[in-house]
């Protein structure tokens, strides 16, 4: 029993959820509260997990000045890559529609809160928090992102005096990765729960929206292939046999464990052969698993209004270019863990009011999504590290 992986244990709970709720809906209906305890243990993990990690990854990273000029160019081609992925996803699921094969009734509190379109203004003050602590309690992903920045911007200025608040940070980071690590143990019972109240409330028919969500995903992973990330190759001037070469054992490691932490050495081992400077490497890929998460920013996009679909909220051009912007901060928060993206998405619901039960569907699929994610990711970063080397001026392959 021991030797069976968490990814397997997470279909054999799917399975017997969709089991459950087939045969037997009016019992699968009563597993809802080991449902929603499920969901409680992943919201709680959201706020610290984000704060901590944010604060470390800008604190920790020593004087932007002192990062020079590799390490402009390294966050100016991330945020490229990355904004490309989400709004490749955006408009992926807006021409499927997913979601609409999936209803996900919201809770009665959730369902009444305005859902009026807000004035420009209106978004530019929510970005601020008026109380961390309130933040924190409502798990506002987007204020825990702005006041983490600005707190670790100024601890990165004094220097020493704030190492305590740094370890501190480190060590909190540490544990909550330990959390969600125990927590996604209970994952199995989780999904079997969800999916058994989805498919007992709502009827197996319910299950075609997560495979057209499956495919959406796939197809979009080989469009962000094609046109976010391998048009770098000729533009730079890198060569692709030797590059695919380079990546083809990383990318396999990444997509089969769902783990980038996995593929990290031999990638690190594999880009140096390749021909990129150490220095380079050693940098650009692991800054890389935080700030250029190309996977995970395409699947967080198509996820998020894949929800909004399920629930029947009408989400305007606006207020998607919103949740895209907060997942483009969020997403180079959370790094490292299996299905830690979950920690992301469900930040960004609570953020935009759109329903967790959202989560507990999806995770049923999550597996299937990891794979996908985690090999983009694992490329991405590979190919960053090759791009700045070549906008440095060395010569690889």
């Amino acid at each position: 029993m021991r030797k069976i992986s968490q990814t397997t244990w997470i279909f054999i709970g799917m399975a017997a959820g969709v089991a459950l709720g087939w045969a037997a809906p009016d019992v699968a209906k009563q597993m809802a509260p080991v449902s929603n305890v499920f969901l409680r243990l992943i919201r709680c993990i959201i706020a610290p997990l984000l704060f901590s990690t944010l604060v470390v990854g800008i604190a920790g990273g020593g004087d932007m000045k002192r990062m020079g000029r590799i390490g402009g160019k390294a966050i100016l081609y991330f945020e490229i890559v990355t904004t490309l992925a989400l709004f490749l996803g955006l408009g992926a699921v807006n021409l499927v529609k997913p979601g609409a094969g999936v209803p996900i009734q919201s809770s009665a509190a959730e369902a009444a809160l305005p859902q009026a379109p807000a004035s420009f203004a209106t978004i530019l003050e929510h970005i601020f928090p008026t109380s961390i602590m309130d933040a924190l309690a409502r798990n506002d992903a987007l204020q825990i992102v702005v006041f983490a920045f600005l707190f670790g911007a100024a601890c990165a200025a004094i220097g020493s005096k704030a190492d305590p608040v740094i370890a501190f940070c480190g060590s909190l980071a540490e544990v909550m990765f330990r959390f969600t690590r125990y927590v996604m143990k209970l994952a199995p019972l989780g999904v079997g729960a969800a999916i058994a109240v989805t498919v007992g409330g709502k009827g197996i028919a319910v299950l075609f929206g997560l495979g057209s969500l499956i495919v959406t995903m796939y197809v979009s992973a080989a469009l962000c292939i094609l046109l976010v990330l391998l048009p770098a190759l000729p533009i730079f001037g890198i060569p692709m046999r030797g590059f695919y070469r380079a990546v083809r054992e990383p990318v396999l490691i990444g997509f089969s464990t769902a783990s980038s932490e996995a593929a990290l050495p031999l990638a690190l081992e594999n880009m140096e052969t390749f021909g990129v400077p150490k220095h380079i490497v050693g940098f650009v890929i692991p800054t890389g698993y935080s700030f250029n998460l190309v996977g995970t920013a395409l699947y967080l996009s198509l996820a998020s209004v894949f929800v909004a679909q399920a629930a029947g909220r009408s989400m305007t051009l606006g207020d998607q270019l919103v949740m895209l912007l907060t997942l483009m901060l969020t997403s180079k928060g959370v790094a490292g863990v299996p299905r830690a993206a979950l920690v992301i998405l469900a930040g960004t619901l609570a953020t935009f009011h759109l329903p967790m039960e959202g989560v507990a569907v999806l995770l049923g699929v999550d597996a299937l999504l990891d794979m996908a994610r985690t090999s983009i990711n694992v490329l991405g970063n590979c190919l960053a590290s090759a791009v700045v080397a070549r906008w440095e001026g060395f010569k690889v392959g």
